[in-house]
């Protein structure tokens, strides 16, 4: 019997492709978005500066900040048609001795509890893994969305434990539960 591959993420995702947005790809995204406000808000953090996360200065900041040193940003999109399902992200990358990043990621309301999102982490865990020669990916998650903890923990991730008053989303500071996976641990993955 043949042994198992180890995580092959071109020959696992079927439905979705990860790609760097382009300035042409600005209405789609905000039009994603602003369809998918009451899916996104319980989870969208809030940035400092007050932007508004559903706002058009949204994107610039996504495309600028797409392809940089400690951050690589991609639409997940439908092989079908090219249409834009949501974003993930690469970033807080941190090269030697660490090689970590942070796994952010979000699902357009239209097209989630369908899987897609699987797929598009696993082709985001190829590259960190692959791609970037990273040890570590670390998602941090509120301790109420069961579904994307299911998600992590569906693609091999571990709960390390809780981080208090983590992140600002939605206008106050949250608990995440803290999950990682490491270059060691990477399980076969099946979509």
């Amino acid at each position: 019997m043949p042994r198992p591959r180890r995580h092959d993420p071109q020959r696992h995702a079927v439905r979705v492709v990860l790609r760097a947005p382009v300035a042409a790809d600005r209405d789609e995204y905000l039009a994603l978005r602003d369809a998918s406000r009451e899916h996104l808000r319980e989870w969208e953090a809030t940035p400092p500066d007050g932007m508004d996360v559903f706002g058009p200065q949204v994107f610039d900041r996504f495309l600028t900040s797409a392809a940089t040193e400690t951050s690589h940003r991609y639409l997940v999109c439908l092989v079908s048609d090219g249409r834009i399902a949501g974003q993930v992200s690469l970033s807080n990358l941190t090269r030697w001795p660490f090689l970590s990043c942070t796994l952010g990621y979000w699902i357009g309301a239209a097209f989630a509890r369908q899987g897609l999102m699987r797929e598009a982490l696993i082709l985001a865990i190829g590259k960190a893994f692959g791609e970037f020669g990273l040890h570590r990916v670390e998602a941090n998650i509120v301790p109420e969305n069961a579904a994307s903890k299911a998600l992590v923990k569906s693609l091999g991730f571990r709960f390390e434990g809780l981080a208090e008053r983590y992140l600002h989303i939605n206008g106050k500071w949250r608990d995440h539960e803290r999950w990682s996976l490491t270059a060691e641990e990477i399980p076969v993955l099946k979509v």
